[in-house]
């Protein structure tokens, strides 16, 4: 795969994958600590909140991947029975709302990243920085904007898709 955007998005959601693989493990361990807890064994500490920053890591490394795939769900009931020219409309309307929602929800999430820096709030247990989770998650959040505007592109008809991976397609 030599096109960059697919590349990066690509890797991030293998990376997401492998983070999601963690906090299975982390919680099977957690909660296998607090069925021994007889024996001696407890709960990992603060897994609670590793699991909340892990989570919100994993999906913004999983969704641009799933965009720029068209792999979200869709409602194609009546989608073959439109001409061509609205389902292209439609398509368009769909990645530039995506790509806006993208936007507004990583500058959102910044804003709250610095905030949480500047309150220096920590979490429960850890007493780690809460603004951390917020600057993990902001790397693949600002990688997907990227992602989805190309999207936009390759809707629009503006940019191509790499060998093997179709632009054609509207939703399917």
């Amino acid at each position: 795969m030599k096109h960059p955007v697919y590349a990066v998005s690509r890797l991030m959601a293998w990376f997401g994958g492998a983070v999601l693989v963690l906090l299975a493990l982390l919680s099977v361990t957690s909660i296998a600590g607090r069925a021994l807890s007889g024996l001696g064994l407890g709960p990992v500490p603060g897994d609670f909140e590793l699991v909340e920053a892990g989570a919100a890591l994993v999906v913004f490394c999983f969704l641009p991947w799933a965009h720029l795939r068209r792999g979200h769900a869709a409602v194609d009931l009546l989608w073959n029975a439109y001409p061509a020219p609205l389902q292209r409309g439609l398509a368009v309307l769909a990645d530039l709302l995506m790509l806006l929602l993208w936007l507004l929800l990583t500058w959102r999430m910044g804003v709250a990243m610095l905030d949480y820096r500047a309150n220096k709030e920590v979490t429960f247990i850890l007493q780690f920085p809460v603004w951390w989770g917020y600057a993990a998650s902001m790397v693949p959040a600002t990688l997907g904007c990227v992602v989805y505007a190309w999207r936009l592109l390759e809707t629009l008809g503006l940019a191509k898709a790499p060998q093997g991976h179709s632009s054609a397609e509207l939703v399917h």
